[in-house]
Parts: C-alpha cells; structure tokens; sequence
C-alpha cells in the first residue's frame, strides 16, 4: 500500500527516565525522555472485525516502549530509536512501518535550546 494510502496509529509524548548518554552524569542521574510513534498498517481489517487482536494494542506498546526508555542505557539517542523501533517491527506483526521521534529535552547543551529529537523510518524488511 502506498505510504500516502497507509491507515497510521499515533502515540505521543511517551515520558520515562533513562540513563542514556556519552557523558558519566548523564549515566549516573539520568534524565527525562520522550517518545513519539506513528505505527502504519492498515486498520481495515481490525475495524470490520472489531478486533483488538487484529491491530496495535496501544497500551501495551506504550508500555514496552517506556521500559526500553528506562532499560539498559546507550550512548546515543538514535541507538534507543533504533531499539525501538525494532521491538514494534518484531512485536507486533500487523505494523508495516513505524516512525519513531526520541525527544532529549535536557540534553547538555552550553546554549539555549527547545529540544533535541532524532525522528527515524523504519519497515518491515
């Protein structure tokens, strides 16, 4: 199906502390992430069968996602997007492709800044 065409889940603003990063303090006091995924699939068939077997179960994904957030720590963020993304491309079958947005809001930066996010496209191979 045609990314255009493509039915998408959206879960934003998924909050957990995690101890990722290249410096010790950020290993040692960790810090606040937060995640945004837009899972693509093609919900037809859960919504004709109203079915939650057939689609994402969103609370249970937000879930996983939050403890990967809080689990084994690595130095970038784009290796926590990338786990991420390859948990929801392995555990839940029904999902073509994910999009996954790691926020660093506290990054240690020396200048004023929003916000750090490295937003990744994964699919199913």
């Amino acid at each position: 199906m045609a990314d255009a065409l493509r039915d998408r889940i959206r879960l934003t603003g998924l909050k957990a502390t995690g101890f990722h990063g290249v410096f010790d303090h950020e290993r040692r006091d960790g810090q606040e992430f937060t995640v945004d995924l837009v899972l693509h699939t093609d919900l037809r068939p859960a919504a004709a069968a109203d079915d939650l077997t057939l689609t994402a179960h969103y609370g249970e994904l937000a879930e996983q996602v939050c403890a990967i957030i809080a689990g084994d720590p690595v130095n970038l963020i784009e290796t926590l997007a990338e786990r991420i993304a390859s948990h929801v491309l392995e555990a839940f079958p029904v999902i073509d492709a994910v999009d996954v947005t790691v926020h660093k809001p506290h990054a240690p930066i020396t200048v004023p800044f929003g916000d750090v996010e490295i937003l990744i496209h994964r699919e199913r191979a």
